[in-house]
Protein backbone atom coordinates (compact mmCIF):
# COMPACT_ATOMS: atom_id res chain seq x y z
CA UNK A 1 0.00 0.00 0.00
CA UNK A 2 1.35 3.42 -0.93
CA UNK A 3 1.22 5.99 1.82
CA UNK A 4 0.90 9.73 2.33
CA UNK A 5 2.85 11.45 5.10
CA UNK A 6 1.01 13.72 7.50
CA UNK A 7 2.83 16.82 8.83
CA UNK A 8 3.67 14.82 11.96
CA UNK A 9 5.54 12.27 9.85
CA UNK A 10 2.94 9.58 10.46
CA UNK A 11 1.82 7.84 7.29
CA UNK A 12 -1.68 6.95 6.13
CA UNK A 13 -2.75 4.83 3.15
CA UNK A 14 -2.90 6.69 -0.17
CA UNK A 15 -6.15 4.83 -0.88
CA UNK A 16 -9.03 5.13 1.53
CA UNK A 17 -12.72 4.31 1.50
CA UNK A 18 -15.38 6.99 1.29
CA UNK A 19 -18.77 6.26 2.83
CA UNK A 20 -21.20 8.93 1.59
CA UNK A 21 -24.75 7.52 1.24
CA UNK A 22 -23.81 4.29 3.03
CA UNK A 23 -26.21 3.15 5.71
CA UNK A 24 -29.22 4.76 4.06
CA UNK A 25 -30.58 1.62 2.38
CA UNK A 26 -31.09 -1.38 4.64
CA UNK A 27 -31.10 -3.74 1.65
CA UNK A 28 -27.48 -2.76 0.95
CA UNK A 29 -26.26 -2.73 4.54
CA UNK A 30 -24.72 -6.20 4.63
CA UNK A 31 -22.76 -5.65 1.39
CA UNK A 32 -21.60 -2.21 2.57
CA UNK A 33 -20.26 -3.65 5.82
CA UNK A 34 -18.57 -6.56 4.03
CA UNK A 35 -17.00 -4.12 1.55
CA UNK A 36 -15.55 -2.04 4.37
CA UNK A 37 -14.26 -5.13 6.17
CA UNK A 38 -12.69 -6.49 3.00
CA UNK A 39 -10.97 -3.15 2.47
CA UNK A 40 -9.50 -3.31 5.95
CA UNK A 41 -8.24 -6.86 5.32
CA UNK A 42 -6.60 -5.69 2.08
CA UNK A 43 -4.81 -2.79 3.73
CA UNK A 44 -7.24 0.01 2.89
CA UNK A 45 -7.26 1.04 6.53
CA UNK A 46 -8.45 4.63 6.11
CA UNK A 47 -12.21 5.17 6.33
CA UNK A 48 -13.72 8.61 5.75
CA UNK A 49 -17.17 9.46 7.08
CA UNK A 50 -19.14 12.37 8.55
CA UNK A 51 -21.94 13.10 10.97
CA UNK A 52 -23.84 14.60 8.02
CA UNK A 53 -23.93 11.31 6.12
CA UNK A 54 -27.33 9.82 6.76
CA UNK A 55 -27.57 12.06 9.83
CA UNK A 56 -25.36 9.64 11.74
CA UNK A 57 -26.50 6.36 10.16
CA UNK A 58 -23.31 6.10 8.12
CA UNK A 59 -21.13 6.47 11.21
CA UNK A 60 -23.16 3.72 12.86
CA UNK A 61 -22.53 1.44 9.90
CA UNK A 62 -18.80 2.23 9.97
CA UNK A 63 -18.79 1.49 13.69
CA UNK A 64 -20.31 -1.91 13.02
CA UNK A 65 -17.72 -2.62 10.32
CA UNK A 66 -14.88 -1.61 12.62
CA UNK A 67 -15.85 -3.96 15.46
CA UNK A 68 -13.44 -6.60 14.13
CA UNK A 69 -10.55 -4.21 13.46
CA UNK A 70 -9.75 -0.77 14.87
CA UNK A 71 -8.12 1.19 12.07
CA UNK A 72 -7.97 4.81 10.94
CA UNK A 73 -11.39 6.46 11.15
CA UNK A 74 -11.75 10.00 9.84
CA UNK A 75 -14.94 11.94 10.43
CA UNK A 76 -16.26 15.46 9.86
CA UNK A 77 -18.31 17.88 11.93
CA UNK A 78 -21.17 19.98 10.58
CA UNK A 79 -20.30 23.71 10.34
CA UNK A 80 -23.38 24.62 12.38
CA UNK A 81 -22.09 22.34 15.16
CA UNK A 82 -18.57 23.80 15.03
CA UNK A 83 -18.72 26.09 18.06
CA UNK A 84 -16.46 25.19 20.98
CA UNK A 85 -19.13 23.30 22.92
CA UNK A 86 -20.97 22.15 19.79
CA UNK A 87 -17.86 20.52 18.30
CA UNK A 88 -17.10 18.66 21.51
CA UNK A 89 -20.71 17.41 21.77
CA UNK A 90 -20.73 16.40 18.08
CA UNK A 91 -17.47 14.52 18.50
CA UNK A 92 -18.84 12.59 21.48
CA UNK A 93 -21.88 11.58 19.41
CA UNK A 94 -19.64 10.45 16.56
CA UNK A 95 -17.46 8.44 18.93
CA UNK A 96 -20.53 6.59 20.22
CA UNK A 97 -21.79 5.86 16.73
CA UNK A 98 -18.34 4.72 15.58
CA UNK A 99 -17.97 2.56 18.72
CA UNK A 100 -14.48 3.88 19.35
CA UNK A 101 -12.59 5.92 21.92
CA UNK A 102 -10.88 8.17 19.36
CA UNK A 103 -11.14 9.61 15.88
CA UNK A 104 -7.83 9.69 14.05
CA UNK A 105 -8.56 12.80 11.99
CA UNK A 106 -11.49 15.12 12.71
CA UNK A 107 -12.37 17.66 10.05
CA UNK A 108 -14.50 20.78 9.81
CA UNK A 109 -16.75 19.82 6.89
CA UNK A 110 -16.90 23.28 5.31
CA UNK A 111 -16.85 26.93 6.33
CA UNK A 112 -19.80 28.13 8.35
CA UNK A 113 -20.63 31.16 10.47
CA UNK A 114 -18.85 29.99 13.63
CA UNK A 115 -15.48 31.76 14.02
CA UNK A 116 -12.55 29.51 13.25
CA UNK A 117 -11.02 30.38 16.62
CA UNK A 118 -13.85 28.54 18.38
CA UNK A 119 -13.50 25.44 16.23
CA UNK A 120 -9.74 25.33 16.73
CA UNK A 121 -10.19 25.69 20.49
CA UNK A 122 -12.55 22.72 20.44
CA UNK A 123 -10.23 20.66 18.25
CA UNK A 124 -7.23 21.26 20.50
CA UNK A 125 -9.31 20.47 23.57
CA UNK A 126 -10.46 17.18 22.03
CA UNK A 127 -6.88 16.43 21.03
CA UNK A 128 -5.54 17.06 24.54
CA UNK A 129 -8.15 14.65 25.92
CA UNK A 130 -7.25 11.94 23.44
CA UNK A 131 -10.65 12.05 21.72
CA UNK A 132 -9.04 12.90 18.39
CA UNK A 133 -5.47 12.41 17.21
CA UNK A 134 -5.33 15.07 14.49
CA UNK A 135 -7.63 17.73 13.08
CA UNK A 136 -8.13 19.27 9.69
CA UNK A 137 -10.56 20.97 7.34
CA UNK A 138 -12.57 20.22 4.24
CA UNK A 139 -13.58 22.41 1.30
CA UNK A 140 -11.23 25.24 2.31
CA UNK A 141 -9.98 27.51 -0.48
CA UNK A 142 -6.80 29.60 -0.36
CA UNK A 143 -8.39 32.55 1.43
CA UNK A 144 -9.89 30.18 4.01
CA UNK A 145 -6.51 28.54 4.59
CA UNK A 146 -4.77 31.89 4.96
CA UNK A 147 -7.35 32.97 7.53
CA UNK A 148 -6.98 29.64 9.32
CA UNK A 149 -3.20 30.11 9.51
CA UNK A 150 -3.75 33.39 11.38
CA UNK A 151 -5.83 31.64 14.05
CA UNK A 152 -4.10 30.15 17.12
CA UNK A 153 -3.37 26.46 16.45
CA UNK A 154 -4.78 26.78 12.93
CA UNK A 155 -1.42 25.99 11.39
CA UNK A 156 -1.49 22.59 13.09
CA UNK A 157 -4.13 21.56 10.56
CA UNK A 158 -3.20 18.13 9.23
CA UNK A 159 -5.16 17.92 5.95
CA UNK A 160 -7.60 19.65 3.64
CA UNK A 161 -10.21 17.43 1.99
CA UNK A 162 -11.34 18.82 -1.36
CA UNK A 163 -12.99 17.85 -4.62
CA UNK A 164 -10.23 16.83 -7.04
CA UNK A 165 -10.24 14.63 -10.11
CA UNK A 166 -9.38 14.75 -13.82
CA UNK A 167 -12.42 16.92 -14.54
CA UNK A 168 -12.01 19.15 -11.49
CA UNK A 169 -8.45 20.45 -11.54
CA UNK A 170 -9.04 24.02 -10.40
CA UNK A 171 -7.07 23.57 -7.17
CA UNK A 172 -3.87 23.22 -9.20
CA UNK A 173 -3.86 26.97 -9.92
CA UNK A 174 -3.36 28.23 -6.37
CA UNK A 175 -4.74 26.01 -3.59
CA UNK A 176 -2.60 22.95 -4.26
CA UNK A 177 0.64 24.99 -4.49
CA UNK A 178 -0.30 26.78 -1.24
CA UNK A 179 -0.93 23.49 0.56
CA UNK A 180 2.32 22.04 -0.73
CA UNK A 181 4.26 25.08 0.42
CA UNK A 182 2.92 24.49 3.95
CA UNK A 183 3.22 20.69 3.62
CA UNK A 184 -0.47 20.06 4.14
CA UNK A 185 -1.60 16.92 2.27
CA UNK A 186 -4.96 16.83 0.56
CA UNK A 187 -7.64 14.17 0.57
CA UNK A 188 -9.28 13.98 -2.85
CA UNK A 189 -12.97 13.23 -2.60
CA UNK A 190 -15.13 12.17 -5.56
CA UNK A 191 -12.00 11.06 -7.48
CA UNK A 192 -14.07 9.42 -10.21
CA UNK A 193 -16.70 12.20 -10.26
CA UNK A 194 -19.38 10.09 -8.55
CA UNK A 195 -18.89 7.42 -11.21
CA UNK A 196 -19.22 9.73 -14.21
CA UNK A 197 -15.55 9.35 -15.19
CA UNK A 198 -16.10 5.61 -15.59
CA UNK A 199 -18.34 6.42 -18.58
CA UNK A 200 -16.13 9.13 -20.07
CA UNK A 201 -15.31 8.04 -23.64
CA UNK A 202 -12.05 9.99 -23.73
CA UNK A 203 -10.80 8.41 -20.52
CA UNK A 204 -12.08 4.99 -21.61
CA UNK A 205 -9.95 5.16 -24.77
CA UNK A 206 -6.87 6.16 -22.77
CA UNK A 207 -7.50 3.41 -20.21
CA UNK A 208 -8.04 0.73 -22.84
CA UNK A 209 -4.77 1.63 -24.56
CA UNK A 210 -3.00 1.59 -21.17
CA UNK A 211 -4.37 -1.74 -19.97
CA UNK A 212 -6.57 -0.25 -17.26
CA UNK A 213 -10.20 0.42 -16.56
CA UNK A 214 -11.34 4.07 -16.62
CA UNK A 215 -11.67 3.97 -12.83
CA UNK A 216 -8.11 2.74 -12.44
CA UNK A 217 -6.81 5.41 -14.83
CA UNK A 218 -8.56 8.17 -12.87
CA UNK A 219 -7.18 6.87 -9.58
CA UNK A 220 -3.69 6.20 -10.94
CA UNK A 221 -3.49 9.83 -12.08
CA UNK A 222 -4.06 10.94 -8.48
CA UNK A 223 -1.66 8.34 -7.09
CA UNK A 224 1.08 9.91 -9.23
CA UNK A 225 1.33 12.59 -6.51
CA UNK A 226 2.82 11.46 -3.20
CA UNK A 227 0.91 13.97 -1.06
CA UNK A 228 -2.65 13.07 -2.04
CA UNK A 229 -4.85 10.52 -0.27
CA UNK A 230 -7.72 9.35 -2.44
CA UNK A 231 -11.08 8.31 -0.99
CA UNK A 232 -13.36 6.76 -3.64
CA UNK A 233 -16.65 5.45 -2.34
CA UNK A 234 -17.97 2.05 -3.29
CA UNK A 235 -20.45 -0.31 -1.69
CA UNK A 236 -19.34 -3.25 -3.81
CA UNK A 237 -16.49 -5.64 -3.06
CA UNK A 238 -15.49 -6.23 -6.68
CA UNK A 239 -15.29 -2.48 -7.36
CA UNK A 240 -13.22 -2.06 -4.21
CA UNK A 241 -10.75 -4.60 -5.59
CA UNK A 242 -10.74 -2.73 -8.91
CA UNK A 243 -9.87 0.45 -7.02
CA UNK A 244 -7.07 -1.32 -5.18
CA UNK A 245 -5.55 -2.61 -8.42
CA UNK A 246 -5.13 0.99 -9.57
CA UNK A 247 -2.11 1.06 -7.25
CA UNK A 248 -0.41 -1.42 -9.60
CA UNK A 249 -0.47 1.09 -12.46
CA UNK A 250 2.26 3.71 -12.17
CA UNK A 251 1.70 6.20 -14.96
CA UNK A 252 4.67 7.14 -17.10
CA UNK A 253 5.61 10.79 -17.81
CA UNK A 254 4.21 10.36 -21.33
CA UNK A 255 0.91 9.05 -19.97
CA UNK A 256 0.66 11.98 -17.57
CA UNK A 257 1.31 14.40 -20.43
CA UNK A 258 -1.40 12.72 -22.48
CA UNK A 259 -3.90 13.09 -19.64
CA UNK A 260 -2.95 16.78 -19.40
CA UNK A 261 -3.85 17.07 -23.06
CA UNK A 262 -7.11 15.19 -22.67
CA UNK A 263 -8.10 16.85 -19.38
CA UNK A 264 -6.26 20.21 -19.36
CA UNK A 265 -5.11 21.84 -16.13
CA UNK A 266 -6.61 25.25 -15.29
CA UNK A 267 -5.49 28.29 -17.26
CA UNK A 268 -6.82 30.74 -14.67
CA UNK A 269 -8.03 30.88 -11.09
CA UNK A 270 -11.35 29.20 -10.34
CA UNK A 271 -13.39 29.24 -7.14
CA UNK A 272 -13.10 26.01 -5.18
CA UNK A 273 -15.68 23.52 -6.43
CA UNK A 274 -17.76 21.40 -4.09
CA UNK A 275 -20.19 18.52 -4.36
Amino acid sequence: MRTVALPSGEKVPALGMGTWRMGENMAMRAEEIETLRLGLELGVTLIDTAEMYGEGRTEELVGEALTQSRDQAFSKVYPHNASRSGTIAACERSLRRLRTDRIDLYLLHWRGTVPLEETMEAFTSLQSKGKIRYYGVSNFDVDDMEELWRVPEGSSTTANQVLYNLRRRGIEWDLLPWLREWRVPIMAYSPIEQGRLTHDKTLAAFARKSGMTPTQAALAWLFASNDIAVIPKTSNRSRLQENLRALDHELTPDQLLELDRLFPPPSKRRPLEMI
